[in-house]
């Protein structure tokens, strides 16, 4: 059968790499679901190889190692999209961890749904958060939907997710490089499936571990993150000439910035800042809405483990809720 590449874009996090890797050399039936495991090394100074090389042995399948030194998530998935040739690709982020059952619950429902994409769970862990914030961080780090397979309307995130080539991921490239910075590559592509009347699909039991690094535990930068969220759906409506739906979205989003933000700053005086941060998370999506032309930078070298340890945190958050 071996129908499936699995692809991982890597970006200075080896010991990440390494568990994720590990995860899908144990999947069930990994040599007859996977024709070959692709990483692609995002990084200029070529830091995984080493990884690549010493977990080589133990890989049932080809694994096939690809250096992208020019920095960005679309420009790393197209290249490791270029490396592959099976039917069907699946999508892990390198911190990400898969059950065995993954590869085989991931399939099984792609198939029987006919989707041209299909999304697993993901149940996010935040081992560094602060206590009181580590619940809505953990949720932030998750992707949640119902106990059985079924189509859905609403794409999520390209982690954790497995495309049919030929109708999903058509082109030399298909994920949009002006998105290699600030993300959004995936929204690009799944809105422009969505108009071409294809299908989604959520396997409910192919759940990951999603493992938040340290400088990522940190509700300064999910609440940057949860900005870029809310300026997707403008960017999209830009993209498309749709100006009266813009209009409409960045008047919502006025709505929810304020109503939202000052129940978030009525929480933080109170001192409850566990219910105030997820207030403040929907109120900056409600900017995001707003502020769309705003260039932000979550992805690249400027997101990186080396680069967060560096510089502090990415994004900002009110000094109550920074920990």
């Amino acid at each position: 059968m071996s129908e499936i590449d699995v692809l991982i874009p890597t970006l200075r996090r080896p010991e990440n790499l390494t568990r994720a890797l590990r995860s899908v050399f144990a999947q069930d039936r990994a040599a007859e679901l996977m024709a070959r495991i692709v990483v692609v090394d995002n990084s200029p100074e070529a830091c995984a190889a080493a990884v690549v090389e010493a977990l080589r042995p133990a890989c049932p399948v080809a694994l096939t190692y690809v250096h992208e030194g020019r920095p960005g998530v679309a420009t790393a998935r197209n290249a490791g999209l270029a490396a592959s040739t099976s039917p069907l690709v699946a999508f892990l982020d390198d911190d990400e961890e898969a059950p065995p059952s993954w590869l085989g619950d991931l399939r099984r429902a792609h198939l029987a749904l006919g989707s041209a994409v299909t999304f697993g769970p993901v149940r996010g862990v935040a081992a560094d958060a602060h206590p009181d914030l580590r619940p809505y961080l953990e949720h932030f780090f998750s992707r949640e939907g119902g106990s059985t397979d079924v189509l859905i309307t609403d794409p999520f995130g390209c982690g954790n997710a497995m495309m049919t080539r030929a109708e999903a991921l058509r082109g030399p490239g298909p994920f949009d490089t002006r998105a290699d910075l600030t993300g959004g590559e995936d929204d690009r592509l799944f809105a422009r499936l969505r108009r071409e009347g294809l299908r989604f699909g959520w396997a409910a039991d192919a759940w990951v571990y999603e493992y938040a690094p340290p400088h990522r535990a940190r509700v300064g930068y999910a609440l940057k993150r949860a900005f870029c969220y809310g300026q997707s759906p403008s960017q999209i409506r830009v993209r498309n000439r749709a100006w009266a739906a813009l209009v409409l979205t960045m008047a919502i989003g006025s709505a929810q910035a304020v109503v939202y933000g000052s129940a978030a700053a009525a929480l933080i005086v109170a001192n409850r800042r566990s219910e105030a941060v997820v207030f403040a998370d929907r109120a900056i999506r409600g900017l995001g809405k707003v502020l769309w032309p705003l260039k932000v930078r979550l992805y690249g070298l400027a997101a990186s483990p080396t680069a967060a340890s560096a510089k502090g945190s990415p994004g900002v958050a009110p000094p109550l809720l920074q920990t």
